[in-house]
Protein backbone atom coordinates (compact mmCIF):
# COMPACT_ATOMS: atom_id res chain seq x y z
CA UNK A 1 0.00 0.00 0.00
CA UNK A 2 1.21 3.77 -0.99
CA UNK A 3 2.99 5.46 2.36
CA UNK A 4 0.50 8.59 2.21
CA UNK A 5 -2.52 5.54 1.78
CA UNK A 6 -0.97 3.99 4.69
CA UNK A 7 -1.16 7.31 6.91
CA UNK A 8 -4.45 8.51 6.04
CA UNK A 9 -5.77 5.37 6.90
CA UNK A 10 -3.58 5.34 10.18
CA UNK A 11 -4.97 8.41 10.88
CA UNK A 12 -8.82 8.41 10.35
CA UNK A 13 -8.31 5.23 12.60
CA UNK A 14 -7.05 6.94 15.56
CA UNK A 15 -9.51 9.89 14.91
CA UNK A 16 -12.07 6.88 15.53
CA UNK A 17 -13.35 7.52 11.81
CA UNK A 18 -12.23 4.81 9.30
CA UNK A 19 -11.42 0.92 10.13
CA UNK A 20 -15.05 0.83 11.42
CA UNK A 21 -13.47 2.16 14.38
CA UNK A 22 -16.40 3.39 16.56
CA UNK A 23 -16.49 4.43 20.45
CA UNK A 24 -19.31 3.21 22.93
CA UNK A 25 -19.72 6.78 24.93
CA UNK A 26 -18.82 10.49 25.35
CA UNK A 27 -16.36 9.48 27.89
CA UNK A 28 -14.84 6.78 25.45
CA UNK A 29 -14.69 9.08 22.30
CA UNK A 30 -12.85 12.11 24.71
CA UNK A 31 -10.87 9.46 25.93
CA UNK A 32 -9.65 8.58 22.76
CA UNK A 33 -9.13 12.13 20.81
CA UNK A 34 -8.92 14.18 24.09
CA UNK A 35 -10.70 17.06 22.38
CA UNK A 36 -13.67 17.94 19.90
CA UNK A 37 -14.02 21.51 18.04
CA UNK A 38 -16.52 22.69 19.99
CA UNK A 39 -17.30 26.30 18.29
CA UNK A 40 -20.13 25.53 17.12
CA UNK A 41 -21.94 23.57 19.86
CA UNK A 42 -24.40 21.13 17.89
CA UNK A 43 -21.64 20.30 15.36
CA UNK A 44 -19.62 19.16 18.21
CA UNK A 45 -22.28 16.91 19.28
CA UNK A 46 -22.41 15.48 16.11
CA UNK A 47 -18.48 15.40 16.23
CA UNK A 48 -18.96 12.87 18.97
CA UNK A 49 -21.70 11.10 17.05
CA UNK A 50 -19.49 10.52 14.28
CA UNK A 51 -16.85 9.12 16.34
CA UNK A 52 -19.74 6.49 18.71
CA UNK A 53 -22.01 3.78 18.00
CA UNK A 54 -25.58 4.72 18.95
CA UNK A 55 -24.97 7.58 20.59
CA UNK A 56 -27.95 9.83 21.25
CA UNK A 57 -28.03 13.55 22.20
CA UNK A 58 -29.24 13.20 25.22
CA UNK A 59 -26.78 11.19 26.15
CA UNK A 60 -24.05 13.99 25.26
CA UNK A 61 -26.26 16.38 27.48
CA UNK A 62 -25.95 13.81 30.44
CA UNK A 63 -22.39 13.75 30.18
CA UNK A 64 -22.09 17.76 29.82
CA UNK A 65 -24.86 19.17 31.60
CA UNK A 66 -25.29 16.38 34.12
CA UNK A 67 -22.28 14.53 35.29
CA UNK A 68 -20.24 16.97 34.04
CA UNK A 69 -17.68 14.30 32.57
CA UNK A 70 -17.56 16.42 30.11
CA UNK A 71 -16.43 20.72 29.74
CA UNK A 72 -16.37 22.45 27.32
CA UNK A 73 -13.71 25.88 27.02
CA UNK A 74 -10.71 27.46 25.55
CA UNK A 75 -8.45 25.56 25.16
CA UNK A 76 -5.80 23.92 22.27
CA UNK A 77 -5.44 27.19 19.62
CA UNK A 78 -7.75 29.42 22.01
CA UNK A 79 -10.55 27.57 20.35
CA UNK A 80 -13.66 26.61 21.86
CA UNK A 81 -12.89 22.51 22.50
CA UNK A 82 -15.11 19.53 24.30
CA UNK A 83 -12.80 17.59 26.74
CA UNK A 84 -12.66 15.45 29.71
CA UNK A 85 -13.39 17.21 32.48
CA UNK A 86 -10.93 15.28 34.44
CA UNK A 87 -8.41 16.90 31.97
CA UNK A 88 -9.79 20.72 31.81
CA UNK A 89 -8.06 22.14 34.51
CA UNK A 90 -4.66 21.04 33.86
CA UNK A 91 -5.46 22.04 30.16
CA UNK A 92 -6.31 25.35 31.43
CA UNK A 93 -3.59 25.78 33.53
CA UNK A 94 -1.09 25.23 30.26
CA UNK A 95 -3.31 27.38 28.03
CA UNK A 96 -4.82 30.32 29.89
CA UNK A 97 -1.86 32.35 30.85
CA UNK A 98 -1.06 32.29 27.59
CA UNK A 99 -4.25 33.24 25.73
CA UNK A 100 -4.30 35.75 28.69
CA UNK A 101 -1.59 37.62 27.43
CA UNK A 102 -2.28 37.15 23.68
CA UNK A 103 -5.86 38.37 24.45
CA UNK A 104 -4.26 41.87 26.24
CA UNK A 105 -3.59 43.57 23.64
CA UNK A 106 -7.53 43.02 22.05
CA UNK A 107 -8.88 44.26 25.34
CA UNK A 108 -6.41 47.41 25.00
CA UNK A 109 -7.90 47.84 21.38
CA UNK A 110 -11.87 47.71 23.16
CA UNK A 111 -10.84 50.56 25.38
CA UNK A 112 -10.89 47.57 28.43
CA UNK A 113 -8.26 48.42 30.83
CA UNK A 114 -6.90 46.34 33.44
CA UNK A 115 -9.14 48.12 36.41
CA UNK A 116 -11.96 47.50 34.39
CA UNK A 117 -11.18 44.04 33.34
CA UNK A 118 -10.39 43.16 37.14
CA UNK A 119 -14.02 44.98 38.06
CA UNK A 120 -15.70 42.67 35.16
CA UNK A 121 -14.18 39.50 36.33
CA UNK A 122 -15.57 40.21 39.84
CA UNK A 123 -19.07 41.16 38.81
CA UNK A 124 -19.40 38.16 36.28
CA UNK A 125 -18.05 35.75 39.38
CA UNK A 126 -20.43 37.51 42.13
CA UNK A 127 -23.02 37.64 39.44
CA UNK A 128 -23.01 33.51 39.18
CA UNK A 129 -22.50 33.07 42.51
CA UNK A 130 -26.05 34.67 43.41
CA UNK A 131 -27.82 33.99 40.56
CA UNK A 132 -26.41 30.41 39.06
CA UNK A 133 -25.76 29.88 35.61
CA UNK A 134 -26.15 32.73 33.40
CA UNK A 135 -26.24 32.64 29.59
CA UNK A 136 -23.96 35.05 27.31
CA UNK A 137 -26.40 37.84 27.23
CA UNK A 138 -27.72 37.62 30.67
CA UNK A 139 -23.43 38.09 31.42
CA UNK A 140 -23.45 41.09 28.80
CA UNK A 141 -26.40 42.44 30.88
CA UNK A 142 -25.04 42.32 34.01
CA UNK A 143 -21.83 43.81 32.32
CA UNK A 144 -23.40 46.96 30.85
CA UNK A 145 -23.73 48.52 34.72
CA UNK A 146 -19.77 49.02 34.84
CA UNK A 147 -20.22 50.87 31.01
CA UNK A 148 -19.52 47.96 28.94
CA UNK A 149 -21.24 48.29 25.66
CA UNK A 150 -23.69 45.77 25.03
CA UNK A 151 -23.31 45.71 21.11
CA UNK A 152 -19.82 44.55 19.98
CA UNK A 153 -17.46 42.20 21.30
CA UNK A 154 -16.63 44.06 24.62
CA UNK A 155 -18.43 41.99 26.69
CA UNK A 156 -17.33 38.39 25.02
CA UNK A 157 -14.04 39.24 25.38
CA UNK A 158 -14.18 40.19 28.77
CA UNK A 159 -16.41 36.58 30.00
CA UNK A 160 -13.62 34.86 27.50
CA UNK A 161 -11.16 36.51 29.78
CA UNK A 162 -13.03 35.12 33.02
CA UNK A 163 -12.74 31.77 31.63
CA UNK A 164 -9.00 32.07 30.82
CA UNK A 165 -8.65 33.11 34.41
CA UNK A 166 -10.09 29.86 35.36
CA UNK A 167 -13.20 31.70 37.50
CA UNK A 168 -15.63 30.80 35.29
CA UNK A 169 -16.36 27.57 33.09
CA UNK A 170 -19.23 26.72 30.54
CA UNK A 171 -22.17 24.90 32.46
CA UNK A 172 -25.44 23.62 31.50
CA UNK A 173 -27.46 24.38 28.82
CA UNK A 174 -30.53 26.29 28.81
CA UNK A 175 -33.29 26.49 26.01
CA UNK A 176 -30.59 25.40 23.17
CA UNK A 177 -28.17 28.47 24.69
CA UNK A 178 -24.88 27.79 26.28
CA UNK A 179 -24.40 29.11 30.45
CA UNK A 180 -21.61 29.83 32.25
CA UNK A 181 -21.02 28.57 35.86
CA UNK A 182 -17.98 28.85 38.78
CA UNK A 183 -15.36 26.70 37.82
CA UNK A 184 -14.64 25.38 41.07
CA UNK A 185 -18.32 24.71 41.60
CA UNK A 186 -18.98 22.90 38.12
CA UNK A 187 -15.56 21.69 38.85
CA UNK A 188 -14.25 21.07 42.09
CA UNK A 189 -10.20 20.46 42.78
CA UNK A 190 -9.56 17.57 43.78
CA UNK A 191 -5.99 17.41 44.31
CA UNK A 192 -2.76 18.83 42.62
CA UNK A 193 -2.46 19.26 38.95
CA UNK A 194 -1.84 15.97 37.35
CA UNK A 195 0.56 17.53 35.18
CA UNK A 196 2.15 20.98 35.05
CA UNK A 197 4.85 23.34 32.96
CA UNK A 198 6.88 21.09 30.81
CA UNK A 199 5.31 18.02 32.09
CA UNK A 200 2.20 19.15 30.42
CA UNK A 201 3.47 19.62 27.09
CA UNK A 202 4.86 16.18 27.46
CA UNK A 203 1.78 14.90 27.89
CA UNK A 204 -0.05 17.07 25.26
CA UNK A 205 2.06 15.80 22.72
CA UNK A 206 1.46 12.19 24.34
CA UNK A 207 -2.07 12.36 23.67
CA UNK A 208 -1.83 14.36 20.61
CA UNK A 209 0.50 11.66 18.49
CA UNK A 210 -1.84 8.76 20.15
CA UNK A 211 -5.14 10.40 18.75
CA UNK A 212 -3.51 11.73 15.45
CA UNK A 213 -1.77 8.82 13.79
CA UNK A 214 1.27 9.27 11.90
CA UNK A 215 2.29 13.12 12.45
CA UNK A 216 5.03 15.47 13.55
CA UNK A 217 6.39 18.20 15.98
CA UNK A 218 4.99 20.35 13.22
CA UNK A 219 1.76 18.91 13.20
CA UNK A 220 1.29 19.06 17.06
CA UNK A 221 2.91 22.71 17.08
CA UNK A 222 0.02 23.67 14.66
CA UNK A 223 -2.91 21.63 16.53
CA UNK A 224 -1.77 22.88 19.86
CA UNK A 225 -1.05 26.65 19.05
CA UNK A 226 2.16 26.14 21.32
CA UNK A 227 5.19 28.28 20.68
CA UNK A 228 7.41 26.38 17.99
CA UNK A 229 10.44 25.68 19.94
CA UNK A 230 7.90 24.05 23.10
CA UNK A 231 6.57 21.94 21.06
CA UNK A 232 9.54 20.55 19.27
CA UNK A 233 11.20 19.79 22.95
CA UNK A 234 8.22 18.37 24.03
CA UNK A 235 7.61 15.80 20.95
CA UNK A 236 11.42 14.88 21.21
CA UNK A 237 11.25 14.03 25.05
CA UNK A 238 8.92 11.04 23.86
CA UNK A 239 9.38 7.93 23.68
CA UNK A 240 9.17 6.06 20.65
CA UNK A 241 5.99 3.48 19.66
CA UNK A 242 5.83 0.84 17.24
CA UNK A 243 4.37 1.46 14.08
CA UNK A 244 0.89 0.63 13.29
CA UNK A 245 0.11 -1.90 11.21
CA UNK A 246 -2.14 -0.67 8.13
CA UNK A 247 -5.78 -1.42 8.28
CA UNK A 248 -6.77 -4.59 5.80
CA UNK A 249 -8.59 -3.73 2.81
CA UNK A 250 -12.59 -4.02 3.27
CA UNK A 251 -15.84 -2.26 2.57
CA UNK A 252 -15.69 1.61 2.63
CA UNK A 253 -15.76 3.03 5.75
CA UNK A 254 -17.82 6.00 5.40
CA UNK A 255 -18.30 9.38 7.89
CA UNK A 256 -20.17 12.50 7.65
CA UNK A 257 -17.98 14.94 9.24
CA UNK A 258 -19.50 17.88 10.96
CA UNK A 259 -18.54 21.68 10.38
CA UNK A 260 -15.00 22.33 11.86
CA UNK A 261 -14.44 18.54 12.63
CA UNK A 262 -10.83 17.90 14.25
CA UNK A 263 -9.43 15.85 11.76
CA UNK A 264 -9.59 18.70 9.36
CA UNK A 265 -7.63 21.05 11.98
CA UNK A 266 -5.58 18.74 13.53
CA UNK A 267 -2.43 18.92 10.93
CA UNK A 268 -0.66 21.90 9.53
CA UNK A 269 -0.58 20.25 6.09
CA UNK A 270 -4.47 19.16 4.59
CA UNK A 271 -2.83 17.12 1.61
CA UNK A 272 -3.54 13.45 3.11
CA UNK A 273 -7.51 14.32 4.05
CA UNK A 274 -8.81 16.68 1.27
CA UNK A 275 -7.81 16.77 -2.66
CA UNK A 276 -6.29 20.35 -3.35
CA UNK A 277 -8.07 20.59 -6.11
CA UNK A 278 -11.31 20.49 -3.52
CA UNK A 279 -9.93 22.67 -0.88
CA UNK A 280 -11.82 25.65 -1.04
CA UNK A 281 -15.32 23.85 -1.12
CA UNK A 282 -13.82 22.56 2.29
CA UNK A 283 -12.10 25.69 3.74
CA UNK A 284 -14.69 28.77 1.63
CA UNK A 285 -12.72 31.47 3.61
CA UNK A 286 -13.98 33.63 6.69
CA UNK A 287 -12.66 30.94 9.07
CA UNK A 288 -15.66 28.58 7.81
CA UNK A 289 -14.76 24.67 7.84
CA UNK A 290 -17.90 22.74 6.33
CA UNK A 291 -19.50 19.57 7.01
CA UNK A 292 -17.34 16.93 4.93
CA UNK A 293 -18.13 13.41 3.54
CA UNK A 294 -14.74 11.27 4.12
CA UNK A 295 -14.51 7.96 3.13
CA UNK A 296 -11.51 5.95 4.43
CA UNK A 297 -10.53 9.52 5.37
CA UNK A 298 -10.28 10.93 2.35
CA UNK A 299 -13.12 13.30 1.67
CA UNK A 300 -14.87 13.19 -1.18
CA UNK A 301 -18.02 16.09 -1.01
CA UNK A 302 -19.88 18.15 1.43
CA UNK A 303 -22.77 17.94 3.32
CA UNK A 304 -25.59 20.18 5.19
CA UNK A 305 -29.16 19.98 6.81
CA UNK A 306 -29.61 17.35 9.40
CA UNK A 307 -30.53 19.65 11.83
CA UNK A 308 -34.39 19.76 13.37
CA UNK A 309 -35.75 17.11 11.09
CA UNK A 310 -34.02 18.76 7.65
CA UNK A 311 -32.88 16.05 5.79
CA UNK A 312 -28.98 15.31 5.02
CA UNK A 313 -28.23 16.93 1.73
CA UNK A 314 -24.36 15.40 -0.14
CA UNK A 315 -22.89 17.92 -2.61
CA UNK A 316 -19.89 15.45 -4.19
CA UNK A 317 -17.01 17.18 -5.26
CA UNK A 318 -17.56 17.93 -9.21
CA UNK A 319 -15.45 16.01 -11.43
CA UNK A 320 -15.08 13.21 -9.54
CA UNK A 321 -16.40 9.72 -10.03
CA UNK A 322 -19.98 8.77 -9.54
CA UNK A 323 -20.08 7.32 -6.02
CA UNK A 324 -20.00 3.35 -5.63
CA UNK A 325 -22.69 1.54 -4.60
CA UNK A 326 -20.84 0.88 -1.44
CA UNK A 327 -20.26 4.59 -0.92
CA UNK A 328 -23.81 5.77 -1.36
CA UNK A 329 -24.74 2.92 0.96
CA UNK A 330 -22.39 4.57 4.02
CA UNK A 331 -23.88 7.99 3.18
CA UNK A 332 -27.33 6.52 3.66
CA UNK A 333 -26.16 4.58 7.01
CA UNK A 334 -24.49 7.91 8.18
CA UNK A 335 -27.77 10.32 6.98
CA UNK A 336 -30.33 8.19 8.98
CA UNK A 337 -27.98 7.91 11.99
CA UNK A 338 -27.95 12.17 12.18
CA UNK A 339 -31.40 11.97 11.93
CA UNK A 340 -31.66 9.22 14.77
CA UNK A 341 -29.37 11.31 16.77
CA UNK A 342 -30.96 14.56 15.95
CA UNK A 343 -34.42 13.78 17.15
Amino acid sequence: MERRTTERLLRARAQAIGDGVREDSVAAVLGRVLAVQAQDLPAAELGLRVRARGLTQDAVRLATDTERTAVRGWFMRGTLQLVPAADARWLLALFGPLYLALAARRLRELGLDEALCTRSERLIADAIAVEGPLTRAQLTDRLTTLGVEAKGQSAFHLIRRAALAGRICHGPQRDGDATFVLLDDWLPATGPLPYTGEAAVRELARRYRAAHGPSDALDFVHWSGLKTTTGKNAWAALRDTPAEAPPAAGEPDVRLLPAYDNYLVGYRSRDLSVPAEHERRVWPGGGQIRATVVVDGLAVGTWSGGRRGTPVKVEPFPGTEPLSPAVAAGIARESADIARFST
